[in-house]
């Protein structure tokens, strides 16, 4: 900024209104973003006379169940058609499903189903999947919490609060089944309120590093600025994630004695954490975890234990570093490429991190994402189309 002056704070107009993107589209707008022919059939089903259908809907790889968004959007639309829509799920949110199992039927008239199928199937597959991925990080690391950081990687508003909802499914089927501390929060405040929270969660992207021009200056503004906030300092914009990290703790000694520091790694996979290269990440791990490196490894797996980038390696010695300068409260947060696999191979060395920033829940294929609704039934007489025999054997068993 040219000026000197300070920016005006807005004013706080109390509680944030919960706005749900998937909402859309109302009734009106169906026939825009429905696929074609499913509107010509409603024309001519309009012409020749309605049925009573039944649609069984199932996706093609295992699932964990997350169809509230879809649910919430057809009875919407139900109310505002003045119809009612016959919903019954075969399984309860949060629940693994199998492939090809259906998840749920819906019965109604067709003249007011035929045109919602293309629409209530956005609002499901992707969901499943991603809840089904953040369920296995959660199991797979139980004493780590997360944080959903998936926002800046949706394709729109629609897909972040999709996203937001399935990592909360993920988690909860994690605590329930094994204790895991889940996510804990994400990082915007439309979507906060499921992981039952008001305000997202977060403290500093590299951009307030660039315009404060160094790590402790960064810290420093943050700290003056919400004082009664816990601080995660993000260390590896100058490349120098051990020197930063200790500089910032000895500045707020007090908040690093009390917990209330975090150091945050996001080193990109072009360059090794601050002291570290090859050999030396070998003997890092080594000395804490030897057996994770002594058993097959494929590129992707040696490159998380001892690689560029958030290594397994990089989190130990940034520990051995904290505790060795007395600063073995301060928590460590690791982000960067978190996905499923990722995870797996951290909970196998058992790296010491307290919280994972992540986004790599997020489907990687697309195309595993697809939900599928067949009509099984019209007016009482089952059919289906050839090749789709199981879905009426599996509601009958």
């Amino acid at each position: 900024m040219a000026s000197d002056s300070k920016i005006k704070k807005p004013t706080n107009t109390g509680s944030p209104h919960v706005v749900h993107a998937t909402a859309a589209p109302s009734t009106a707008d169906v026939p825009r973003w429905s696929d074609h022919y499913f509107t010509r059939t409603k024309e001519i089903v309009g012409r020749y006379g309605d049925k009573a259908v039944t649609y069984a809907v199932f996706m093609r790889r295992p699932v964990i169940f997350a169809p509230k968004l879809m649910l919430e959007w057809l009875k919407r639309i139900a109310d505002e058609r003045g119809v009612n829509f016959d919903i019954s799920l075969n399984y309860d949110e949060g629940q693994w499903v199998g492939a090809g199992e259906p998840l749920m039927t819906i019965t109604g008239s067709m003249f007011h189903l035929v045109d919602l199928e293309t629409l209530y199937l956005q609002k499901l597959g992707a969901a499943c999947v991603a809840a089904n991925n953040a369920f296995t990080m959660c199991v797979e690391l139980p004493e780590v919490s997360f944080l959903a950081m998936d926002a800046r990687h949706a394709t729109g508003i629609e897909m972040a609060e999709i996203m937001a909802y399935a990592a909360s499914v993920g988690s909860k089927a994690a605590r329930d089944q094994v204790g895991a501390n889940g996510f804990v929060g994400n990082a915007t405040e439309a979507t906060a309120h499921y992981f039952g929270e008001t305000h997202g969660k977060g403290t500093m992207p590299h951009a307030l590093i660039g315009y404060a021009g160094s790590t402790l200056k960064a810290a420093e503004m943050f700290v003056d600025t919400f004082p009664d906030q816990p601080l995660t300092a993000l260390v590896d914009y100058f490349g120098q994630e051990i020197t930063d990290a200790l500089t910032v703790c000895r500045r707020f000694p007090a908040m690093a004695t009390t917990g209330r520091i975090s150091i945050r790694l996001d080193t990109h996979g072009g360059r090794f954490v601050e002291g570290l290269d090859p050999q030396e990440s070998y003997k890092v791990l080594e000395r804490h975890a030897p057996q994770a490196i002594r058993r097959y490894r494929n590129d992707a797996e040696l490159r998380y234990l001892t690689g560029t980038g958030v290594s397994a390696a990089a989190i130990f010695y940034l520990r051995e570093h904290l505790d060795r300068n007395g600063f073995d409260a301060v928590k460590i947060v690791v982000s960067s490429g978190f996905d499923v696999e990722k995870c797996k191979v951290m909970a196998d060395a058992k790296a010491p991190i307290d919280m994972i920033g992540t986004g790599s829940f997020l489907p990687i294929k697309w195309t595993e994402t697809y939900a599928t609704a067949d009509i099984i039934d019209y007016d009482g007489v089952p059919s289906v189309k050839i090749g789709r025999e199981f879905l009426i054997r599996s509601l009958k068993d």
